[in-house]
């Protein structure tokens, strides 16, 4: 097949391989995390305040972990902050599985795992750049969101075996490693720094990255839109595992209900690597209505395979906006503040999901579950589509398919 022929590259080859094995143990955090925290107190607010520390960590230090990105060998900051995170979540999974896990230390060492992974992230793109050709880039995006995918529905299947049959623990123990061995594939690495020129002080470099991020309208424009629908998607992330908790029989319904969300991105993984739209912001943002599937179906009260194929749609276009969406920034961003511009995208992104995480459980005792899901899914729907207004985010082109930069 021609889209994996970036795998014939020596550096991708063994950043791909790493990237596979530390989102695999991702894939089993959320679903670990969400019945560790369930069994301990029972509580959604406190599951909230988990979620939203690994969150808000990771909103906080990501502009630093963009500076140090354009400074310093990427895939070098990549594999330290996976050794961090092997070890941070090793310690997790031993105080689950001592029984002697308290809130505060679920909190603390998320939010240490926030920080590893906000130096990490801005990283990530510059590596993909640095990896392959420019004509190489969407696929090497989609075989990463196929990655991804994959992890999504293979992650929280196993999860799920685990906290049913040995505990969460045990599930966080699996992320643990799966940390250790993408280190292992990142050390075989060998690419150089991507910056030119001398490095500036640190307050002028993130003032320069901030220029280049204000100054491209279809960037910024489309991370606000972000924003305010991940944090719309808390309602989904912390009320989904308590209905399944109340309603459906525990960590084996949401494991399903995760399971076939990534099932989806699995699919829109492969019709990335398949299609190149001349528009791709205009067309990536369109679908990303579907998105609102999950919040919506889980308000209506519908039944577990209501919910997942909800989730399966909102997987698959997730997918295939986030694979338009990183091309798109690696075809138009200059590669020597790509990782800073990356770093104000994803602070942008994520900056609203802690809020969201966190006031989500209040919210809901105050006016109802329902109202509170159907509020989250229809406000999705509009605030996604903002970005349409704008003609650089509509009429933004792929470029030609012989570009060579």
């Amino acid at each position: 097949m021609r889209g994996l022929s970036v795998l014939r590259e020596r550096d991708f080859r063994w950043f791909f391989l790493g990237q596979c094995t530390s989102m695999l143990g991702d894939g089993m955090v959320a679903p670990a995390l969400a019945f560790a925290v369930l069994g301990l107190t029972g509580r959604a607010l406190d599951l909230g305040v988990v979620l939203a520390a690994g969150s808000a960590a990771e909103v906080l230090f990501t502009l630093i972990g963009g500076v140090i990105a354009d400074r310093l060998p990427r895939h070098s900051l990549m594999l330290g902050s996976d050794l961090v995170r092997a070890v941070i979540q090793g310690v997790a999974a031993a105080l689950l599985i001592s029984g002697t896990a308290q809130i505060w230390h679920l909190v603390v060492l998320q939010a240490v795992h926030g920080i590893a992974a906000a130096v990490s992230g801005p990283a990530v793109a510059g590596v993909v750049q640095a990896t392959t050709r420019p004509e190489q880039r969407q696929p090497a995006n989609a075989l990463r969101v196929l990655a991804l995918s994959t992890s999504l529905l293979t992650g929280p299947a196993l999860a799920g075996a685990l906290v049913v049959g040995a505990g969460p623990g045990w599930a966080l123990a699996a992320d643990s490693a799966t940390f250790a061995i993408s280190a292992a594939c990142l050390s075989r690495l060998r690419l150089r720094r991507a910056g030119g020129d001398r490095p500036q002080r640190f307050a002028r470099e993130l003032a320069d990255g901030w220029r280049e991020f204000r100054s491209r309208r279809w960037v910024w424009s489309v991370i606000v839109a972000a924003s305010l629908v991940n944090l719309l998607y808390g309602a989904f992330s912390v009320l989904g595992p308590t209905v399944s908790a109340r309603s459906f029989g525990g960590a084996g319904a949401w494991a399903l209900i995760s399971a076939t969300f990534g099932a989806g991105c699995l699919g829109g993984g492969a019709i990335a690597l398949c299609v190149r739209p001349r528009y791709p912001l205009r067309s990536g943002v369109a679908i990303m209505v579907m998105f609102a599937c999950p919040t919506l179906a889980l308000a209506a009260g519908l039944t577990v395979a209501g919910i997942a194929i909800a989730a399966f749609c909102g997987g698959l276009v997730l997918m295939v906006f986030n694979t338009l969406w990183e091309t798109a920034l690696q075809h138009h961003i200059p590669a020597t503040a790509l990782s800073r511009v990356c770093a104000y995208e994803w602070a942008g992104a994520l900056a609203c999901q802690p809020l969201g995480l966190a006031l989500v459980a209040p919210v809901a005792g105050c006016f109802g579950l329902r109202t509170t899901l159907w509020t989250a899914g229809t406000l999705q729907i509009l605030v996604v589509l903002i970005p349409l207004l704008f003609p650089e985010v509509r009429m933004l082109a792929s470029p030609p398919r012989d570009q060579r930069t």
